[in-house]
Order: structure tokens, then sequence, then C-alpha cells
């Protein structure tokens, strides 16, 4: 597998947690969860994928989701995909267009295939409407265009974007429960700023991408571009805040490779996952359970050769 490229902004400080924690209790939040469909098939979930089409069939096919030409398999099953469709891998678009065409087909068998909204569809969003246009950042000005270029984006998506692509994208959901668990793309607590309520934050993030504002969208990309809140001393009361708002039992979220939350590789001061250690691989064999086993991470550091992640919820004890 080719390691992907790219560094992004954001720093994190803290010492690693090892996710070893188990909890007093089964977590009961605030908010109740939504019940179950009857005859609902089961739920599934697809951690970050950044452009690595084949590992994402391969690991679609090995999960009973796809048959032998990536259709869909699996009758009534719901699948959700966590966000980060591109960048760093070398087919962002191809990924985007079996996403759309596996809804399609999900849907007319009776289950479905759902998406999030990641911070790379900000960031690919951005570039393709923005460009070279200034916008205010922490370190200065900046732009959506160099942003993507820094943080892996491959020209060849651009050339290959089309309205439907950014129709799609747009349009994505930023969180979802299902089942009791609490479904986000990442592991920050800043949904909480826009709104109290599941339906609230979708609406408030698809409107502000509506309004088509440059600074608007960055702010956007900035905010959801943070991680680890839940990782270090504080995380458990960071995920208990957000399921006590939203509802759910546990967390589900993409974004941070689980070799940076577990500590096997120390990764670096920036958004950057595809970073690996010269000498070391990481050895990711499945989701990440951690923050006293309220939150389960997905990213298994595909960019980094680890492992593109496929999981079936909830997860066996």
């Amino acid at each position: 597998m080719t390691q992907g490229a790219g560094q992004g902004p954001d720093a994190w400080q803290g010492e690693e947690r090892d996710g070893s924690e188990e909890p007093d209790a089964v977590y009961s939040p605030t908010v109740p969860d939504l019940p179950v469909i009857d005859g609902a098939g089961p739920l599934y979930v697809v951690g970050d994928v950044h452009g690595y089409l084949d590992e994402l069939r391969v690991a679609l096919r090995e999960a009973g989701l796809t048959d032998a030409e990536d259709r869909w398999a699996a009758g009534t099953t719901r699948l959700w995909f966590l966000g980060d469709f591109t960048d760093r891998g070398p087919d962002g678009v191809g990924v985007i267009d079996l996403v759309m065409r596996l809804s399609a087909e999900a849907a007319a068998a009776g289950g479905y295939c759902k998406a999030l909204l990641g911070n790379h569809e900000l960031l690919l969003l951005g570039a393709s409407r923005f460009g070279d246009t200034p916008v205010d950042s922490a370190a200065g000005t900046a732009t959506f265009q160099a942003a993507w270029l820094l943080n892996g984006g491959q020209r060849t998506d651009m050339e290959r974007l089309r309205d439907h692509h950014i129709q799609w994208m747009s349009r994505l959901d930023s969180m979802a429960l299902a089942d009791g668990h609490l479904l986000l793309h990442s592991d920050t607590t800043a949904y909480l700023e826009y709104g109290g309520t599941v339906d609230d934050v979708n609406d408030a993030i698809w409107q502000a991408l509506q309004r088509n504002d440059a600074e608007e969208t960055w702010d956007l990309f900035r905010k959801f571009t943070k991680r680890f809140a839940f990782r270090d001393e504080g995380g458990p009361q960071a995920v208990r805040e957000l399921l006590d708002t939203y509802g759910g039992r546990r967390v589900v979220h993409g974004h941070s490779p689980i070799p940076y939350l577990t500590g096997e590789t120390g990764g670096a001061d920036s958004d950057a996952q595809g970073e690996a250690g010269a000498d070391s691989t990481p050895r990711v064999e499945g989701p990440h359970v951690y923050a006293d086993a309220l939150a389960i991470a997905m990213d298994g550091g595909v960019t980094m050769a680890g492992k593109l992640l496929v999981a079936r919820l909830p997860l066996a004890e």
C-alpha cells in the first residue's frame, strides 16, 4: 500500500491513554435512545477511506456487504460511512462514486448506505468553491487551495470532481443516532456549538454550507479538524456531554487514527494521517474502545499503511 501524504494545521497536547478502562456500569444518557426499528437489518460502520478505493472494495467484500462486482449484497443491512472519502489516497472521487452507487442499491434492497460529513469533505468543498480566496486563520491569511494540497489533496480528484459530487458532499449529515450509537466524524465537542439535537446540528451545518461563504466554511473546517477531545483525562466527561445532549450510549467516530490514540505512533502536531514512522507499521486489527469504554474509534490509519476498518455494531464484548 502506498503511504499517504499531506500535513495539516492542528496541534494537540496531553498524555496518551491506552483505552483499557472498563466502565462501572452501562452509561445512561439524559436523552433517550431512538428505538430500533422492527425488522431493521444489522448495523455496520466504515472508518476513514481517504481515497483508498481498492482497500475499501476488499474490506466491503470481506464484510459480506458487497459482491465480487462491488454491488450491494447485504439486503436490509444498514451501513454508515464516517466521512473523509478523499485526499492522500489515489482515488477519492472513485470512493465517492462507489458510496453514491451503493446508497442507491442498498435503498432498493430495503437497507441503506449513508455517509457523514468529514473535515476533508469540508476541505475539498472549500478548495473547489473558493480556491485561492484568502481567509483568516489562526496562523494568518490562508486559502482553501493551499490547505487542501497541504493535507494530501490529489489534483486528479479535483480534475474529476463534478457538480453532482459537490452537491452530494454539501448535503451530508454531520451526525446520526443508530441503535444506541452516536455517530460522528470528528472526536471533538465542536458539534455542541451547532445545536442541542441531532437534527439541529445537521440543519445548522447544512445551512452554513448552502450560504457558500468562504470564511464560514473555513470556520467549519477548522472546528472539525480538531481532535482528541475524548483521549485524555477529561475524555470520558467530554463523551458524556455529547451523549447527554444528543442521546446514545457510545460515541463512534473516525478522524483520529487509532495508532495516535493508543500511542503506538506518536503522530505529529498536525492533522497528518500520512506520517507513520519509517520503521514501524501500525498494528490495527479492529476498532479501538476507550474513554471508559464510551468511545469507539474507527480510523485504522489506512493512509499510514494501517487498516481500513469495517465493523458491525454493537461490537462483540
